[in-house]
């Protein structure tokens, strides 16, 4: 873990009351901050805990605890929430992770990973390997696994040929991923990355929808494919069977991030810079009144209930993550430090 910038947030005046209501708790990456940050409420009050990782990226959630995909490892957290009550202030936090093992992938530029199932029914966590443009698993003997790569993809190069960055799960099991191209050369993605962006999916290799500016997050949710179209800021949703999208809420910021849950889209949300990446995005002209944060946004109407906006420090988040049934959960403790142990029970 590296020093970390501070990050101040503000938010709408509905975002507690919105938390309260969908019974849940977020869970923010900053990787330009290195930065994860847990977001509750407390006494009608929202609530943060931050934890410091070197380039956070992905995050999952699930049985075996929070991964967190950074720059040359993916960190494992265990739940300790038995311990959440007693941290300071004390009674405020009912949940709690604690870093306790990671893998060293190298700089592979780690960026969406998921819980899946696997062919044990054991929880299988699954990695967006961007650089060699494929989907990798973690096994303690290598850097990582190669699963499934486009087809497009002719051999495994640390070459970021496609921009893989995100993926779907149905059922346990990859369904989607997005490309920002369908590239087999060495950074090839970016001559056209405005109008080449591509849902793929997985069992076929197909093309489920392209023409997308830069696209990430797609999500399975309810039966329906949701994706971001981020160079317009958009959250879409996507006919499978047709390719066909429909815009269900634009945003003031590069959309990047996306968690469902009771009805509502939590995305987050990204100013720009030029840059190699983000030159000539579509929302590059309307730079100074884009927002850094998340949005949450109805699913039946498209309207935007709540807002958290990062407003000191950074500029530039990746991904968002629900936690169901939390209220206020925290990292620690909210000095930073890591001055919190776990040990077992005597015997």
């Amino acid at each position: 873990m590296t020093e970390a910038t501070e990050v101040r947030f503000q938010h709408s005046t509905s975002l507690p009351e919105v938390l309260t209501a969908a019974d849940c708790a977020l869970l923010v990456s900053t990787y330009q901050a290195g930065q994860v940050a847990a977001v509750g409420v407390a006494d009608e009050a929202v609530t943060f805990s931050f934890r410091r990782f070197d380039k956070a990226m992905g995050m999952a959630l699930g049985r075996p605890g929070l991964a967190v995909a950074g720059k040359d490892q993916v960190w494992l957290l265990r739940d300790h929430s038995e311990i959440a009550p007693a941290l300071p202030p004390a009674g405020r936090h009912d949940r709690c992770w604690l870093p306790r093992s990671s893998w060293v992938t190298g700089n592979v530029a780690n960026h969406e990973i998921a819980w899946g199932t696997g062919p044990d029914g054991a929880p299988d966590l699954w990695v967006v390997n961007t650089r060699f443009s494929c989907l990798a698993g973690l096994d303690e003997r290598y850097s990582f696994v190669p699963r499934w790569r486009p087809p497009f993809i002719s051999g495994l190069a640390p070459e970021d040929r496609c921009h893989l960055n995100g993926l779907a799960l149905r059922d346990g099991s990859p369904a989607f991923v997005t490309v920002m191209a369908a590239s087999d050369t060495a950074g090839g993605w970016r001559e056209r990355r405005n109008e080449t962006g591509t849902v793929l999916d997985v069992a076929s290799g197909e093309a489920v929808t392209t023409g997308l500016a830069m696209p990430h997050s797609p999500r399975w949710h309810d039966g329906r494919l949701y994706v971001l179209n981020s160079g317009w800021g958009r959250l879409e949703t996507v006919d499978v069977s047709t390719g066909d999208r429909a815009v269900v809420a634009t945003f003031p910021g590069y959309a990047r991030g996306l968690a469902i849950h009771r009805g509502l889209a939590f995305v987050g949300l990204s100013r720009i810079r030029e840059t190699s990446t983000f030159g000539g995005t579509p929302l590059a002209p309307y730079h100074d009144r884009l927002k850094c944060g998340v949005g949450v946004v109805e699913l039946a109407s498209g309207t935007t209930v709540a807002t958290l906006e990062l407003t000191t420090a950074v500029e530039e988040i990746f991904d968002v993550q629900v936690v169901p049934g939390a209220r206020s959960p925290s990292f620690g403790d909210d000095a930073e430090s890591d001055d919190v142990w776990v040990l077992p029970q005597p015997q």
